[in-house]
């Protein structure tokens, strides 16, 4: 009998096995939308039991937001049409055993501290660059959690009030507005200028800049294409902004970053950000890389979540 690990996205649900020496075992598959509220867990205790588990000692969850943590349950989620999620009850039903849900990032950050490079520090924190953009914080040797669990929303930090660029929650100017994989396709339309026709981007785009997405981006930014490596930069600029402001708010030793745009694009996205950073920062510069956890970084805190509930 081992503990259970569980990442909840919006595209995909990983479930994995483990013990105090990492992740034994893995399943992902796509994300179960269309069974109901009650689907979600449903998906998650056939995973488990198709990797073998049977029973187990504890179940780890990072999921996802908006999440609820007093009824364990995801809310409001833009990515589901369902209102409510129940998680934490069905899987405690199921397993007989203790369940804890914290948001996807947390997880993360808890991760990175017990399995990752925020072995032994007191003071970390986590942001993802992804279809989203979702940060995690330990301060004092704390892990940051909030009322609902929702704390360290940092996507929904506002970069620039006057920007024409709308966040998914409908504000304007948000980080995530700027940098989520859902949302570079704007940022690149809006960077773009007259004499930027011959780029490479508009031929990868076959032309049509509405089907523009952030792999185009990057893809030609890998090509030493001029007009990409402009915007990468300049996004990177806005980055910068957003890692000053989780340093000057949670003065961390480390942050980390993960996520699919920071993890299959590492150099184009640590480079600017360290380059620019300083010019917006109060507290001390702190160490800044890519997460050597991987994919795999929200699965390690869910399962460090699930080894602090025994």
């Amino acid at each position: 009998m081992g503990f259970l690990a569980v990442d909840i996205g919006a595209t995909n649900i990983r479930v994995a096995s483990g013990d105090h020496s990492g992740l034994w075992s893995k399943l992902s598959e796509g994300t179960d939308r269309v069974n109901g509220p009650l689907g979600v867990s449903a998906q998650i205790v056939r995973m488990a039991h198709e990797l073998g588990m049977g029973s187990v000692e504890s179940v780890g969850v990072g999921s996802i937001g908006p999440i609820d943590i007093a009824s364990g349950s995801i809310v409001d989620t833009p990515n589901f049409p369902f209102k409510d999620i129940p998680v934490t009850e069905p899987l405690r039903e199921e397993f007989h055993a203790p369940v804890s849900l914290l948001n996807d990032c947390a997880a993360a950050v808890l991760g990175e501290r017990h399995f990752g490079a925020g072995k032994g520090l007191e003071n970390l924190a986590y942001v993802t660059l992804s279809t989203g953009l979702g940060g995690g914080a330990i301060v004092d040797g704390h892990l940051l959690i909030g009322k609902d669990g929702n704390a360290v929303e940092v996507g929904h930090i506002t970069i620039d009030p006057g920007s024409p660029l709308i966040c998914g929650c409908g504000s304007p100017g948000h980080w995530e507005a700027h940098s989520s994989g859902s949302n570079i396709p704007n940022f690149v339309r809006h960077s773009l200028r007259d004499g930027d026709r011959g780029s490479l981007l508009y031929e990868l785009a076959g032309g049509d800049l509405e089907i523009l997405n952030a792999e185009i981006l990057f893809s030609a930014a890998k090509a030493g294409d001029a007009t990409a490596l402009r915007v990468v930069e300049e996004l990177g600029k806005v980055n910068a902004v957003g890692f000053a402001n989780v340093v000057n708010a949670y003065d961390p030793e480390l942050v980390t970053i993960g996520g699919s745009i920071a993890l299959n694009n590492p150099e184009l996205i640590l480079e600017p950000i360290l380059e620019n950073i300083d010019r917006h920062l109060l507290n001390r510069n702190p160490r800044i890389m890519i997460t050597p956890l991987g994919d795999d970084v929200v699965l390690y805190g869910a399962l460090s979540r699930a080894l602090s509930l025994i």
